[in-house]
């Protein structure tokens, strides 16, 4: 039996925040959009490599607060990357955790967790 890959999905309330924040911050694009009519709530797909992530107005479909981990290749020159954005929200570290892994904690404006992780320490964990 063989899975497939995971994509998390994550609550928004505001389609500008949201865009300001995965699309200019966090460097996404966005892969399609959805309403089921002008006005109705926005459902999207956003993706950065090989990391999709769901983003639904839809108020049943998932709660805010949500934590996710994305593995990143090389995490210092991510973090150089975003904090060289100067997003006023935000100015991530990167932490050495206990259990040894490599991470970088950045909350959504819509108080989801992104979990970005060292892929090199990936083996470790």
């Amino acid at each position: 039996m063989q899975f497939g890959p995971t994509i998390s999905m994550l609550r928004m309330f505001d389609e500008a925040k949201a865009r300001e924040f995965y699309l200019g911050f966090l460097g996404f694009a966005v892969d399609w959009e959805h309403r089921f009519e002008p006005g109705f709530p926005l459902y999207m797909q956003v993706s950065r490599g090989a990391c999709q992530l769901h983003l639904s107005e839809h108020h049943g479909d998932c709660s805010p607060g949500a934590a996710v981990r994305i593995y990143v290749g090389d995490l210092d020159a991510f973090r150089g990357e975003i904090i060289g954005r100067q997003y006023a929200y935000a100015r991530p570290g990167i932490e050495d955790m206990p259990w040894g892994t490599r991470e970088m904690m950045v909350t959504d404006p819509f108080s989801n967790r992104l979990i970005f992780v060292d892929a090199k320490g990936r083996a470790r964990e």
